[in-house]
């Protein structure tokens, strides 16, 4: 009787070593497991805020899984600086897949990332906000992390000087 516990316990320890050896997996480089797709950037309208057009630097684009691993919770963090400047003027924040994960070949639907922060004016057009010459451009700088992980930085794109409409 107690060898049939012993043998029992044993397999069960080697089947549950196998079950969580294979959940984790190796862990994936999204600086090469993640793939940039179709990319825009511009100042999107936010409206009138306080009496005040206001324009937000934005960034849309898709994410393709081009590992052979499934990225659960795979999250989105974008840092927008003006380009004169080291320090984050504003951030935005997405999940693009969630518990079930971006599978190995799929792409995300199109995330786009807003800053909390930009520019107002009061008497000039959106489009003469955009041309004034006061007007300092913006970058932004991607970065993604799945399950666990630590943050990895995807790239830096510049916001283009087009107006986003609502």
């Amino acid at each position: 009787m107690r060898f049939r516990l012993r043998a029992c316990l044993f397999c069960l320890l080697l089947l549950s070593s196998a079950c969580l050896s294979s959940a984790c997996g190796p862990t994936v480089d999204l600086t090469k497991g993640l793939q940039i797709l179709d990319v825009s950037s511009g100042w999107f309208d936010a409206g009138i805020v306080n009496g005040q057009a206001k324009l937000l630097p934005s960034i849309s684009f898709k994410l393709k899984n081009v590992s052979d691993q499934t990225l659960p919770v795979l999250q989105v963090n974008a840092l927008f600086r003006r380009v004169t400047e080291k320090d984050e003027w504003g951030s935005g924040f997405v999940t693009a897949a969630g518990s079930k994960g971006l599978a190995p070949g799929a792409t995300t639907q199109t995330l786009t990332l807003k800053s909390d922060r930009g520019y107002t004016g009061r008497d000039q057009t959106r489009q003469e906000m955009l041309q004034n010459v006061h007007f300092v451009d913006a970058k932004v700088e991607l970065s993604s992390k799945y399950g666990s992980t630590q943050w990895v930085r995807l790239g830096d794109f510049p916001i283009t000087r087009v107006l986003i409409a609502k």
